[in-house]
């Protein structure tokens, strides 16, 4: 059912889930079942058929299982993209576990509160980020079941496309974690999979953050992934015939989304890359005729700019749905790309959150709003309502932006009282400020939560503020995002140090510290020394009245 005063005429107005609903897990074995030699994923001229990818997710399934892995228990997945990342979140959905994306870019002191604040059970874990993983446990002093892959293992012979370094590595093992490859190996395949309540039973928690405190497990159900899945391809019009690119981070929700779960939803061939590169990616188009892209609008702006690919012939790709950071879509950038690819249609992808598993909105083809992030898609009830009264505003009024779907989270992993206060009446409360317009378009306006957004990463001031306060010389800090001609933000450090270090520590100190204990798009670029930070009368920190001050003065 449409959910908009607007909605297209080449689209039904109802969800149809090509296989039925149930767990995308069963839509790969379907795949496997019909055309076992099809393509499912292409690594760097590697051909994985859906045949293989259903077996090493059944052997990877049955290691867990067999090691006391089952229903709802916590793994995460700590990798690069790569095969393995794929393979590894449809195991543990297949026995019914919960799959905790984390970021590759994590230091040892985030995995330890991740691993902590999860009570993560496993981890598939690349083998170059496998000590940090190991010293994560070590200082909680949890008893943590590891594989590790080696992304290498999934090359050709002769890989058709220029490699990152990291994908040259050798190859390094860990007596105290089972190498991947071995169970692809020697282990029998599970066949049956664990119940699954797919509408109430958890299958992912992606860490997200509140106004307050630091990163919180928000909890979705295979529902979500399979609802979110079907409504954006069906909105987008994806099919089986598509061949797409995943560029993105796979252990974002949006990259997951495109990457993960819509190949394995209809059946497409991917061409998978383990990280962007302007000139790989072009060379990916041309070579595979790749149809459709999601993209982070910078990553096109890198190709424009990037010698050599004009010469390429990108002609195959029609339809590429992008998201504004650092960069932003507009009809500027969507002309040039229009004329560099030979026609391709690109627009604003969607707005979402982690909350919403995100893709809470699509771009009609047939009215392109730029500056919006278009219409609800299915079955999304979008509002704007007052901040304080909650009440609905008027049409055309901004307002805090409140979703209502059947893939929302079910809340914040032992977060009862923050979980109240963002499902309110059974919409998100998302703390971003929107307005609708009236064809029911959706506008983005800016942040109520004080999320910096930089190089296209979701930043938590507090989680910054919780590292630095681990410094011996740091008494008390506060984090803001700054304007960044680049980067969208950049993340600026305030910092109030102890009584004994005052004038013994440099910016410079701070910083290479930040960025050897945290992760680099976390780690701030610029930090400024404060007698004493601005605070409420209760303690509470103004970080609001200090990007104000700031912003101002330049």
């Amino acid at each position: 059912m449409k959910m908009t005063a607007y909605w297209p005429d080449y689209l039904s107005e109802t969800l149809i889930y090509q296989q039925g609903e149930k767990p995308l897990h069963e839509y790969m074995k379907r795949h496997a079942e019909e055309k076992p030699d099809s393509a499912a994923y292409i690594y760097y001229g590697n051909k994985i058929t859906w045949r293989e990818l259903y077996k090493k997710t059944c052997q990877l399934s049955a290691y867990l299982s067999r090691n006391g892995i089952g229903q709802g228990d916590a793994v995460g997945l700590y990798m690069q993209n790569c095969p393995q990342y794929i393979i590894a979140h449809y195991a543990i959905q297949k026995i019914g576990g919960v799959a905790v994306p984390l970021n590759p870019m994590y230091k040892e002191s985030e995995l330890s509160y991740f691993l902590k604040e999860s009570g993560m059970k496993a981890v598939i874990a690349g083998d170059e980020l496998f000590q940090r993983v190991k010293a994560a446990a070590e200082s909680n002093k949890t008893d943590l079941l590891a594989v590790t892959a080696h992304y290498g293992d999934f090359l050709p012979n002769a890989p058709i496309f220029k490699l990152p370094s990291d994908l040259e590595r050798q190859k390094q093992k860990d007596s105290s974690a089972k190498d991947i490859q071995d169970i692809f190996q020697y282990e029998d395949p599970l066949e049956e999979s664990a119940p699954i309540d797919l509408w109430e039973g958890e299958g992912l928690m992606v860490f997200t953050s509140g106004t307050t405190g630091r990163p919180k497990g928000a909890l979705l159900t295979c529902g979500s992934s399979l609802y979110k899945t079907a409504a954006t391809a069906q909105a987008n019009e994806m099919g089986e015939q598509d061949v797409s690119l995943a560029a993105a981070p796979l252990c974002h929700i949006a990259g997951m989304v495109m990457g993960v779960n819509i190949p394995v939803y209809t059946g497409n061939t991917c061409i998978l890359l383990t990280r962007f590169d302007p000139e790989t990616a072009a060379e990916a188009i041309e070579t595979y005729k790749v149809t459709v892209w999601y993209s982070i609008a910078p990553m096109n702006a890198a190709i424009l700019k990037t010698p050599g690919a004009k010469d390429r012939d990108l002609s195959s790709l029609k339809h590429n749905p992008a998201t504004s950071f650092g960069t932003a879509v507009t009809e500027n950038l969507a002309d040039k790309w229009r004329e560099f690819t030979k026609g391709c249609l690109m627009h604003e992808a969607s707005y979402g959150l982690s909350e919403t598993h995100t893709c809470d909105t699509f771009m009609p083809k047939d009215k392109i709003k730029f500056g919006s992030c278009g219409i609800p898609v299915y079955q999304n009830h979008i509002l704007i309502v007052d901040p304080e009264t909650g009440q609905p505003c008027e049409q055309g009024q901004r307002g805090e932006i409140a979703v209502r779907n059947p893939g929302i989270f079910k809340g914040y992993l032992n977060r009862p009282d923050e979980t109240l206060k963002t499902i309110v009446n059974g919409y998100v409360r998302t703390g971003d400020i929107g307005m609708l317009d009236p064809d029911g378009y959706l506008y983005f306006y800016g942040r109520l939560k004080e999320m910096i957004k930089t190089s296209g990463y979701s930043v938590f001031p507090e989680d910054v503020e919780a590292l630095l306060n681990e410094h011996p010389a740091v008494m008390q800090s506060a984090a803001i995002g700054m304007p960044d001609e680049e980067k969208g933000e950049r993340v600026k450090a305030f910092i109030v140090l102890a009584p004994e270090y005052k004038g013994k520590v440099t910016e410079k100190e701070i910083l290479t510290w930040a960025k050897a204990h945290m992760a680099i798009f976390k780690s701030p670029g610029e930090v400024e020394f404060l007698d004493a930070l601005p605070a409420t009368s209760s303690g509470k920190v103004l970080r609001r009245e200090l990007k104000t001050t700031r912003e101002a003065a330049k």
